[in-house]
C-alpha cells in the first residue's frame, strides 16, 4: 500500500523519537497527528479539498446554506436552469454589511453579489454558514458554490487513510516529528532537523499543488528553467 497508515505513523512516531508508549500514549500521538494535519491544511492549498455542490435557490430568500463541512467558499455561480446549467455568471463578493444596504430595500432579482455569514458548517448543512445574496432571488435559480472542504482526519481504525498521509507521507512524518519533539521539549537540535526536513518537503508538495497540478502545457507552456551561461 502506498503512504502512511495512522497505524504504521504511530509506530513511527515512537521509533524515530525511541519514547514508548508509556509516554507518547495514544491519546498523546493523536492530537500530535492532528495539530501535524492541520498545519499541512493550512500551509498547502490541496486540490483534494477543492469541491463544487449545485442546488437551487429558494425565492424570496436572501441566503443559501453553505455545504456540509465548507471551511471557506471560492466561488458563486447562478445560472437560469440546471438542465444545462444555462447562462451562468459569476457573482461578486462583497461585505456583509455592502449586501445589507441593498437587501434593506428588499429588491428582488437575479442575484449579482454574494457576502459570507458565518464560519465552517461541521457536517450538516446549516444557516450558520451561509452566502447571502442580493438582490434577492425572484425565482428558483440554480447555484453552484465552489468551495474546501474539511479533510478527513486520521484516526484510529475508523479512518486509518487520508489523502495527506497517501500522498504526502513523508511530510507527514517529519511534521509529526517536529510536533513531537516540540512536546517532549528536546532534543533541540532533532527539533530543528525535522522542522527543516518537513519545511523542504512541503515546499515541493505545494509546488505540485499550485504549480504542475494546475498547470496546462497548451495554455500555461512548459516550465524553462534559466541556465546560468559564463561570463564572456
Amino acid at each position: 500500500m502506498a503512504g502512511i497508515s495512522y497505524s504504521d505513523l504511530r509506530t513511527n512516531i515512537r521509533s524515530y523519537t525511541e519514547v514508548s508508549s508509556n509516554v507518547l500514549t495514544d491519546a498523546v500521538i493523536e492530537n500530535i497527528v492532528l495539530n501535524a494535519e492541520y498545519r499541512i491544511f493550512r500551509d498547502v492549498p490541496i486540490d483534494a479539498y477543492r469541491k463544487i455542490a449545485q442546488d437551487n435557490l429558494v425565492a424570496n430568500q436572501e441566503h443559501a446554506n453553505v455545504p456540509a463541512g465548507a471551511l471557506f467558499v471560492r466561488g458563486v455561480q447562478v445560472a437560469d436552469s440546471t438542465s444545462d446549467f444555462n447562462n451562468p455568471i459569476w457573482l461578486e463578493r462583497k461585505d456583509v454589511t455592502y449586501l445589507d444596504e441593498f437587501n434593506n430595500a428588499r429588491a428582488t432579482g437575479r442575484p449579482k453579489f454574494y457576502a459570507m455569514k458565518g464560519g465552517a458548517t461541521g457536517n450538516t448543512n446549516t444557516t450558520s454558514g451561509a452566502v447571502l445574496l442580493s438582490p434577492i432571488p425572484n425565482a428558483t435559480y440554480v447555484f453552484k458554490i465552489h468551495y474546501n472542504v474539511m479533510p478527513a482526519k486520521l484516526e484510529a481504525s475508523s479512518n486509518e487513510t487520508n489523502f495527506i498521509s497517501l500522498n504526502f507521507p513523508n511530510g507527514l512524518l517529519y511534521c509529526c516529528l517536529a510536533e513531537t519533539f516540540g512536546y517532549l521539549k528536546g532534543p533541540t537540535d532533532m527539533l530543528q532537523l525535522y522542522e527543516g526536513k518537513y519545511k523542504a518537503e512541503v515546499q515541493m508538495f505545494a509546488g505540485e499543488q499550485i504549480g504542475r497540478r494546475r498547470r496546462d502545457d497548451y495554455t500555461d507552456g512548459t516550465i524553462r528553467l534559466p541556465i546560468q551561461s559564463p561570463p564572456q
